[in-house]
């Protein structure tokens, strides 16, 4: 598959630098062509050593990349591409992972709240039983973990099916929000419809990766 690229030693930890990372070393700032360049050739090289190693000590090290560069360089490099683009698809896992380890009540209660409205995406995401706030930090490493040494399309429905359950509770909580606090349930909306927005663009993703063409 195309998007497996093999080959040459894997290193220790991914090697790159987002913009501001490297002016502050003394570098100049690539232009956007540049900037786009650098975002898929990174995600393409993480993805594929990291399935390459088949070193769980290595995976490990790659499911936690926030952990140790922190959200803001992750999204430096790669927030800005497409949705449905190697890169793109990569920020979206890592990002809901994140939001996860931050905020484990809060999702723990938006997909509790959800899985009676989808059931078959719960049972899709996979998530262990009873759903509560560490069964959905194992879900999302779990997720990361296919990426790197696992099915890829099937880490990304998994990830899509998760969201859409987050997304069908969050609109629940708006619903009985709304009589009493119509500001607050706008917002729980908002977020079911962004979440919504990132199960579609995850399974598209997925469709791609089965075709080859998720660049």
């Amino acid at each position: 598959m195309r998007n497996e690229p093999s080959g040459r030693d894997n290193p220790r930890r991914p090697a790159f630098f987002s913009p501001a990372a490297m002016e502050a070393r003394g570098g100049t700032v690539p232009d956007p062509a540049q900037v786009t360049e650098i975002a898929h050739e990174t995600a393409a090289v993480l993805v594929g050593r990291g399935r390459a190693a088949q070193d769980p000590e290595l995976t490990a090290r790659l499911i936690a990349l926030v952990d140790e560069l922190g959200l803001s360089t992750v999204a430096e490099l790669w927030a800005d591409r497409p949705a449905r683009s190697l890169p793109g698809a990569l920020w979206r896992l890592y990002a809901l992972r994140e939001w996860v380890q931050r905020n484990p009540e809060e999702a723990s209660a938006d997909y509790a709240e959800g899985i009676r409205f989808t059931d078959v995406n719960h049972a899709v995401a996979g998530v262990a039983e009873p759903p509560g706030p560490e069964e959905l930090k194992g879900l999302t490493d779990t997720v990361l973990r296919g990426v790197f040494n696992g099915d890829f399309s099937l880490a990304l429905q998994r990830a899509a099916a998760f969201c859409r359950v987050v997304a069908a509770g969050r609109a629940e909580r708006a619903h009985t929000t709304d009589a009493s606090d119509r500001e607050a349930a706008g917002a729980q909306t908002r977020r079911a419809a962004s979440m919504l927005t990132t199960a579609e663009d995850l399974e598209a993703s997925a469709r791609l990766w089965q075709a080859g063409e998720l660049l």
